[in-house]
C-alpha cells in the first residue's frame, strides 16, 4: 500500500557473520567505553541466534517483493557496509546533484587588545576518558 501511494520503500538487512558477531561481543567485554552495548537482550541473542535467523528468513519470505525488496548488506566491515548502503540508497532515489557555493575562510585578525588569561586560573573537567583508553 505504501508503494502504491508513491512512497519509495527501501529495506536493508545488515548481515553479520557468526564469527564477526562473536568477535564484537567479546571485544565489548574489554572496552569500558562500549561495555554498555552488552545488554541482557544482546546476551540472550547469543543463545537464540538460530531462532532469530529463522524469524528473519520467514520475514524475508513474506515481505521480499519485487516492488519492495529486501537488500542485504554484508556488514562484517562496518565502514565499507555503510558506504555501500549510502551509494545504493542514492542510486534508488531520484535526485539532482548540486554544487555547493565556494566558501572562503577569512584570515583571522591579529589580536591587538586581548590576552588570554593564564590556564592555571581556569577550572577544567577531569580527564576521566584517559583512564578508559586501552594501553
Amino acid at each position: 500500500m505504501l508503494v502504491a501511494d508513491g512512497i519509495v520503500l527501501i529495506k536493508y538487512w545488515f548481515s553479520v557473520s557468526d564469527k564477526e558477531q562473536q568477535r564484537r561481543f567479546t571485544s565489548r567485554l574489554h572496552d569500558p567505553v562500549r561495555r554498555w552495548k552488552l545488554s541482557p537482550t544482546d546476551l540472550e541473542s547469543i543463545t537464540r541466534w538460530e531462532d532469530y535467523s529463522r524469524a528473519k528468513d520467514a520475514m524475508f519470505e513474506a515481505t521480499d517483493t519485487e516492488h519492495a525488496p529486501w537488500w542485504t548488506i554484508e556488514s562484517d566491515d562496518k565502514r565499507a557496509s555503510r558506504l555501500n548502503v549510502i551509494a545504493h540508497l542514492l542510486s534508488q532515489v531520484p535526485y539532482e546533484t548540486t554544487e555547493p557555493e565556494a566558501v572562503k575562510i577569512p584570515k583571522r585578525p591579529k589580536a591587538e587588545d586581548y590576552e588570554r588569561p593564564p590556564v592555571d586560573e581556569q577550572r577544567f573537567v577531569p580527564d576521566r576518558a584517559a583512564a578508559l583508553r586501552p594501553s
